[in-house]
């Protein structure tokens, strides 16, 4: 069975000989192919070998030719195994030119590309019979190898500069669709959005706040913005229940303190606003996942997946520091896996081409200082939270350091900040940093412009 199997694989040993023959007939080909092909795209040994031989030449600078190449297969002990000098020159015989070299190797590399997703089926194939009583996990796995065919098939090269401006000019143009997959997800909140230009896609926005300062809170109310907006979003809820969130959800968009609503303490009037709340709540293209323990390849999992199946525009993590790192017991280091979480949520970020929010704790030095306002630093468990963001927001609250007495013998005559925010962009790496003023509602979870918020 393993033999007819073989017998069917894709390949091309026709295109194989052209891209060799192509190189030995003008040895200034490689250069054009190299960026297309690899050594392990051959399906026969001997071309695999012969092309190998060929990129190595290019690497130091040599000619390539029959006899270059010979020698630097004779050099590793290869010449015979690829059938000697013989071969070489059969190459060049059965090679009518050079000029259609690109066009073998796409031929090449394609057929090796059909080899992968054969040799992933079979990966997955044996994950099956595995028969593990762990039916999530053996799922990321399949999804994961699957995965995996695509990424080893992204190739960049230069392009030119005109080509660059055209595409540029192209989204610029796509811009003027607000659901275009090239334009920003946008936060609604004016202000901000207007500071950043909202949240560009393959970006990571780390949102960071102490405890009960508000950061789920912003975050939830960015995700239902970009929703309404008509933006897929997924939630990753670490802390909290999909329950919880959609009595936030209910509180934020009713107006109504959320302590009534979770005991049912509301009138007949608010109760008509909850449903219609609820109704268009309901509609929205959020997807939650509140899975409190899972790491992420779990994450990444279920994103590629929701993106497969839904499309995808925004991804919230709430927060970092609860994903799970892959150390464990206790030699783990913590830093070394917040390192690696941050820089797999901003690869997420790139592979999927979505914008991420990722919430963040901030560390105790916030607290221990006489000016209160948060600095890059004060990311916890590792500074490579700051290096991988391509933007840092931080939300700071006067209230939740100064009572109203205290605030009163220092800013005489001035009221008192009680539930302003203050949205400090701490790193814009595309942009102007700054801040923005918001009203923050506890009872009814939510953060509200401050034109409005003081009205």
């Amino acid at each position: 069975m393993t033999v007819y199997a073989e017998q069917l694989l894709p390949h091309s040993i026709e295109a194989e000989e052209a891209v060799i023959g192509s190189i030995l007939i003008d040895g200034d080909c490689i250069t054009r192919l190299a960026p297309i092909l690899k050594g392990t795209d051959f399906y026969r040994d001997r071309n695999r070998l012969c092309y190998e031989a060929a990129v190595a030449l290019a690497n130091r600078n040599q000619a390539v030719d029959q006899v270059t190449l010979a020698g630097e297969l004779d050099r590793a002990e290869s010449l015979d195994l690829v059938g000697g000098m013989a071969y070489l020159s059969h190459l060049v015989s059965i090679t009518p030119t050079s000029v259609h070299a690109e066009d073998y190797a796409e031929t090449v590399s394609r057929t090796a590309a059909l080899r992968a997703i054969i040799a992933a089926g079979q990966r997955i194939t044996m994950i099956g019979y595995q028969d593990t009583a762990d039916l999530d996990a053996a799922i990321r796995q399949a999804e994961d190898v699957l995965y995996s065919v695509r990424d080893q098939q992204r190739t960049a090269d230069f392009v030119s500069l005109r080509e660059v401006l055209d595409r540029y000019l192209q989204d610029q143009a796509a811009d003027l669709d607000p659901l275009s997959a090239a334009t920003p997800v946008m936060t609604g909140f004016g202000d901000l959005d207007s500071l950043l230009g909202g949240i560009q896609r393959s970006d990571m926005l780390i949102l960071g706040a102490r405890p009960s300062v508000g950061k789920s809170t912003l975050g939830l109310n960015m995700v239902l913005n970009a929703a309404k907006g008509g933006r897929t979003c997924a939630v990753y809820s670490l802390e909290m229940t999909a329950g919880q969130l959609a009595l936030r959800a209910l509180a934020s968009e009713t107006g109504i303190d959320s302590h009534r609503l979770r005991l049912g303490l509301y009138t007949t009037t608010e109760e008509e606003r909850i449903m219609q709340a609820a109704g268009m709540l309901s509609d929205l293209p959020v997807h939650i996942d509140d899975t409190p323990y899972q790491g992420m390849a779990e994450i990444r999992g279920k994103a590629r997946r929701l993106e497969l199946q839904h499309g995808l525009d925004l991804v919230m993590v709430d927060y970092l520091q609860l994903v799970q790192g892959q150390q464990r017991g206790h030699q783990a280091n913590r830093v070394q896996e917040i390192t690696e979480i941050s820089r797999s949520l901003k690869v997420l970020a790139g592979e999927l081409d979505v914008a991420v929010i990722a919430c963040s704790q901030l560390n105790r030095m916030v607290e221990n200082r006489p000016n209160n306002r948060p600095r890059l630093s004060d990311l916890r468990d590792s500074g490579s939270i700051e290096q991988d963001a391509d933007v840092v927001l931080f939300i700071h609250r006067e209230d939740m350091y100064v009572t109203e007495e205290e605030w009163g013998q220092t800013h005489p005559g001035q009221p008192y900040p009680r539930g302003m925010a203050e949205l400090i962009v701490a790193k814009h790496r595309k942009g102007p940093t700054g801040s923005v003023m918001l009203q923050f509602r506890d009872n009814q979870v939510r953060f509200d412009p401050v034109e409005r918020g003081m009205a």
